[in-house]
C-alpha cells in the first residue's frame, strides 16, 4: 500500500469531495512522490555519515578542546580567538571549553543520537568551568556557547528524548546562569551597549577596546531572553533589551544602521550599512525576537529596518552597501553571509523574492564549486584577499526554509549540490576542512563549530524534516533550536501558534502571511485585525530610476497596495498587473 503525504491526502480527500467519480492522482504521480521520499532518505543518511565523520575526528584528536584541525589531526582552543583577528592577549593557561561538543549536542538529537547526547550532557556537567582566565568575544560566546546551553537543556527537559530519569537535573541551565552573569559585567557602560570582549574570570579588562559591531550589541536577545525565561532572573534580557533599544535609538533618519560604533560614546565608527558581516544577525533577531517572545516593539523595528533595506540596498536580486545617513551606495559586493538573507525573507511571507536571491547565491556557488566570502558585483571577480570559504551553512539554511515553504523539490536537487561539493572539496581524512583559496581549492586546518551546529544540521533537516513534526522552533544565528511557547509571549502571533508553518501536524490549517498571495500587507493582518493600510515590510520594490528588470519577478510588489509590478518591454518597472 503507497502511503501519500499528509498534504496530498487533504487534497485527496477535498478533490473527492467535489468530483467523487474523478480518480485523482495517476501512478506517475505517485511514482514521482515515492522518488522524491526515498531521494530525501538516501541524502539525509548520507548527511548523516558528514556529520559524524567530523563529530568523531572531533572527538577523537581535539576533545575537548574547542575544534579540530582536521589535516594534522590536532586541535585549537579557539573560542579565545573567535573575532580576535591580531590574536592579541591571549590566554597562557587556557585548555578550550570543549566548544564542537557543545555545539554539537542539538545536532546529536535532531539525528535521534540521544546515547551520545546523553554522554555530552554529563561529561559538560562534570568538567566545564567558566572560571578561566581568557578573554572572549561576547557575541561568539553567546551565540555558540550560551546558545547552545540553553538549547540543551530544553532539549534535555524535553519528555521525548529519553534521557535516563534522574540523570539531568538542570546541570547545564546552571552553567548557562554563571555564564550569562559574566556577561552581565560586559553591560556596565554609559550607554548600556556591551563592551564586544570581556574576560570570562576579571571581566572587562583595563584598556579594553570600545569598538564593537552592530550585530555584536544588537543579536543577544534570543540567548538572553531565553535565558530570563528559564531561570527566572529578568536581568539578562533586560540587558539585552536595553542594548537593543539603545542600537535602535542609534539609527539614522533612514531608519539605517552602521557596522561599528563605540560603546562609551554611542557614536559611529563605520557608516557603511548593509546586510552582512557586522550587521547581519541584528535584522535575523528583531524578527525572531518577535517570534519567540511576541512583543510588538519588535516587529515594529524589523518592519522599519526591512523597509529600509528594501529601499537602499537592493538592486533587483543582490543587496549592496550604503551609507546610512544618506543611502548612496558605497561596496558593490557579495558576502557568503548575506546568503542569510532569503531564509529572512521567508520567515515574513516574501517568499518570491528569497528565491530570487538564492537563485543568485546559488549560481556563484555553482561557479566556483563552493561560495567565497566575498564577491566584486560591480568587476564580477573575486575579492583579492577575502577567497576563502570556511563550510559556511548560510546558503543551506536559506535553501531549508525555501523548502519548507515550497516543497518545491528543486531546493533538493541544490542541497544535494551542496552536499557533494562539500564532500568532494573539503572532506579529508580527519574531518572537513575549511578552503583557503576557492580558486585553487587549496585547503585550511581549521573546522569550525558551526559545520557542526549549523551546516550538517541545515542539510539533514532539508532532507528529514521529522525534528519539526509537531514542534514550533526557531534556530538561532547559530542553528540553535528554541521553542515556540506560549507561556514566553508577551502576545502570542497567530502565525506562529501550534499550527505553525513548520509543523506538518495541522498543516491543512497553516496561516502564511505575505502579499504575494493574499494580496494583503501582512502588517494590516497584525496589527491586531485593523483594517488599515500600512506599508508592507514585504515586497518593497526596489524604486530606483536606474534598476533594470528582466521579468515580472524582479519589479516585486507596490508597498501601497501590495499589488504586483510589471516590467516594461523598456525593461523598467512600471504599471501594476491585475491579479
Amino acid at each position: 500500500m503507497i502511503m501519500l503525504p499528509r498534504k496530498i491526502l487533504i487534497w485527496v480527500h477535498l478533490f473527492l469531495l467535489i468530483c467523487p467519480n474523478l480518480f485523482l492522482l495517476s501512478n506517475s504521480k505517485l511514482d514521482s512522490y515515492s522518488y522524491l521520499a526515498a531521494k530525501k532518505k538516501r541524502m539525509s543518511e548520507k548527511v548523516r555519515k558528514m556529520f559524524y565523520h567530523a563529530y568523531d575526528n572531533y572527538m577523537m584528536h581535539a576533545f575537548p578542546h574547542d575544534e579540530l584541525k582536521p589535516l594534522t589531526k590536532e586541535f585549537t582552543d579557539s573560542l579565545t580567538e573567535l573575532g580576535n583577528l591580531k590574536l592579541e592577549h591571549q590566554p597562557e593557561h587556557y585548555n578550550g571549553s570543549a566548544l564542537s561538543l557543545i555545539e554539537s549536542l542539538s545536532s546529536l538529537v535532531i539525528l535521534g543520537n540521544f546515547t551520545e547526547f546523553e554522554k555530552g550532557v554529563s561529561w559538560l556537567s562534570e568538567n566545564l568551568t567558566f572560571d578561566v582566565d581568557a578573554r572572549i568575544n561576547l557575541f561568539e560566546c553567546n551565540i555558540r556557547v550560551l546558545g547552545g546551553l540553553v538549547s540543551a537543556h530544553i532539549l534535555a527537559t524535553d519528555s521525548t528524548n529519553r534521557l535516563v530519569q534522574g540523570t539531568y537535573k538542570n546541570q547545564l541551565l546552571d552553567l548557562a546562569e554563571d555564564l550569562g552573569r559574566r556577561f552581565l559585567r560586559a553591560f556596565d557602560t554609559p550607554t548600556g551597549l556591551p563592551y564586544a570582549w570581556i574576560n570570562l574570570k576579571y571581566g572587562v579588562m583595563e584598556n579594553e577596546t570600545t569598538e564593537t559591531s552592530t550585530s555584536g550589541c544588537g543579536s543577544l536577545i534570543l540567548e538572553m531572553g531565553a535565558l530570563s525565561r528559564l531561570t527566572g532572573d529578568p536581568r539578562f534580557e533586560y540587558a539585552a533589551l536595553r542594548a537593543l533599544r539603545k542600537l535602535w535609538s542609534m539609527r539614522s533618519s533612514l531608519n539605517l544602521l552602521g557596522t561599528t560604533l563605540d560603546v562609551v560614546t554611542g557614536e559611529w565608527i563605520e557608516y557603511s550599512a548593509g546586510i552582512g558581516a557586522g550587521v547581519d544577525s541584528f535584522y535575523e533577531y528583531l524578527i525572531k525576537a518577535y517570534i519567540l517572545f511576541g512583543r510588538d516593539e519588535f516587529w515594529r523595528m524589523f518592519q522599519s529596518a526591512y523597509i529600509a533595506v528594501q529601499k537602499y540596498f537592493r538592486y533587483g536580486p543582490w543587496y549592496h552597501e550604503a551609507d546610512m545617513r544618506t543611502g548612496k551606495p558605497t561596496y558593490w559586493q557579495l558576502t557568503s553571509l548575506q546568503a542569510f538573507w532569503p531564509g529572512l525573507q521567508v520567515l515574513v511571507g516574501d517568499v518570491p523574492a528569497a528565491n530570487l536571491s538564492h537563485r543568485e547565491f546559488y549560481h556563484i556557488w555553482n561557479k566556483f564549486g563552493v561560495l567565497p566570502e566575498r564577491y566584486l558585483l560591480d568587476h564580477q571577480m573575486l575579492h583579492p584577499t577575502e577567497k576563502y570559504y570556511p563550510l559556511r551553512p548560510e546558503l543551506v539554511e536559506s535553501t531549508f526554509y525555501l523548502y519548507q515553504a515550497t516543497k518545491d523539490p528543486w531546493y533538493i536537487e541544490v542541497g544535494e549540490s551542496i552536499m557533494d561539493s562539500l564532500n568532494l572539496y573539503t572532506k579529508v581524512e580527519g574531518g572537513y576542512a575549511s578552503i583557503r583559496d576557492v580558486t585553487t581549492m587549496q585547503l585550511e586546518d581549521h573546522q569550525h563549530s558551526f559545520f557542526l551546529s549549523e551546516t550538517c544540521k541545515y542539510l539533514y533537516l532539508l532532507f528529514d524534516g521529522t525534528f519539526l513534526v509537531n514542534h514550533n522552533y526557531i534556530f538561532t544565528t547559530e542553528g540553535h533550536p528554541l521553542p515556540i511557547l506560549s507561556s514566553w509571549q508577551e502576545r502570542f502571533p497567530d502565525t506562529y501558534n501550534s499550527n505553525n508553518w513548520t509543523s506538518t501536524k495541522y498543516e491543512k490549517q497553516v496561516k502564511r502571511l505575505s502579499a504575494m498571495s493574499m494580496q494583503v500587507c501582512p502588517a494590516t493582518t497584525l496589527n491586531h485585525g485593523q483594517d488599515e493600510r500600512v506599508e508592507s515590510a514585504c515586497h518593497v520594490l526596489d524604486s530606483r530610476a536606474d534598476h533594470r528588470c528582466f521579468d515580472d519577478d524582479d519589479c516585486g510588489v507596490d508597498s501601497s497596495n501590495c499589488r504586483r509590478r510589471s516590467c516594461s518591454m523598456a525593461g523598467y518597472c512600471g504599471q501594476w498587473l491585475v491579479t
